[in-house]
């Protein structure tokens, strides 16, 4: 039998998880929570073989409670869920050591699929955006460019930005200008949002 840890912060959306999941023979909920913060105590506490998670979990992001997992209960997969998925965050979920990763939508059957696989040590991501992701360009900014970026992205001024960076407001304007440029953005908001779905950010 699979023991599993839900993660998920829509009641409704959870409750379909448990009982889906629960209706398989082979695959058992043994606890499920509403954010991320609760995971590893749960994980610790119980013992589950995968924790399945919304990437958007509140407090603590699904992404952030996968490396904590990795860190403090290692035995424990993780097989994680997006209702919006892009190459960036199938990167994002590999680097965060998690094994699974596939959109919220998949058919109960796929899931319990996946799940297994997890369990067993194997990767489970859906076949498009797998391709997507070993597919999608190299990151063409500069380090600095990225520093410039990540504050922009935090929402911090240009002002803001030059005394972070301890840097002249004229050279974090260039720097911005660089990145639309390369990244092909309508402005810094749309850098941030190219950034994040290729998984630069």
């Amino acid at each position: 039998m699979i023991r599993i840890l839900v993660a998920e912060h829509l009641p409704l959306v959870r409750r379909g998880l448990v009982a889906s999941l629960d209706a398989e023979k082979d695959l058992t909920v043994i606890a499920d929570v509403a954010c991320g913060e609760y995971v590893v105590p749960a994980a610790l506490e119980l013992d589950p073989d995968v924790a399945v998670m919304d990437v958007d979990l509140p407090d603590l992001d699904g992404l952030t409670a996968a490396c904590r997992l990795h860190e403090k209960a290692p035995r424990c997969r993780v097989l994680l869920l997006s209702a919006q998925p892009n190459p960036g965050q199938v990167r994002r979920a590999f680097a965060a050591h998690a094994l699974g990763f596939l959109s919220i939508d998949v058919a109960p059957e796929q899931l319990a699929d996946g799940i297994r696989r997890v369990a067993s040590g194997r990767k489970a991501v859906d076949s498009d955006l797998a391709i997507a992701a070993l597919t999608s360009a190299d990151n063409p900014l500069t380090p600095r460019e990225m520093d410039v970026l990540r504050l922009a992205a935090q929402g911090s001024a240009s002002k803001e930005i030059a005394a972070k960076l301890y840097l002249s407001v004229g050279t974090v304007r260039n720097h911005l200008s660089r990145v639309m440029y390369k990244t092909g953005a309508r402005n810094r908001l749309d850098a941030v949002r190219i950034a994040s779905e290729a998984g630069w950010l």
